[in-house]
């Protein structure tokens, strides 16, 4: 059994700042990628900053510059600090991972999403 918890959502006004944090438990015997994705209403989820074990990170066009993805591979976490946000960023946000369970099998997991609402 794994579980995949978010938090750190809320009403920003445009400008601000925002950290989410997403940390996995559970029957984990290793950690493959660690992301996030957002999903606006109306449009499809999509993808925001992704970090493999080991490998440099990856960001959408739309968040280079003002998101900063880390993990902290001890605690099964990954961050995601955004700055200068915009109201174009308002969306559901999903941790994602992808976990290597103790039985030996490979599996993605999605948070179950946290809001982030950027509204003078």
């Amino acid at each position: 059994q794994v579980q995949v918890v978010e938090s750190g959502g809320g009403l920003v006004q445009p400008g601000g700042s925002l950290r989410l944090s997403c940390a996995a438990s559970g029957s984990i015997s290793g950690i493959y990628v660690m992301g996030w994705y957002r999903q606006a209403p109306g449009r499809q989820r999509e993808l925001v900053a992704t970090m493999p074990g080991g490998g440099a990170p990856i960001y959408a066009e739309s968040v280079k510059d003002r998101f900063t993805i880390s993990r902290d591979n001890a605690k099964n976490a990954v961050y995601l600090q955004m700055n200068s946000l915009k109201p174009e960023d308002t969306a559901v946000y999903y941790c994602n991972t992808e976990i290597i369970t103790t039985q030996g099998n490979k599996y993605i997991y999605w948070g179950q999403g946290t809001q982030v609402t950027v509204s003078s």
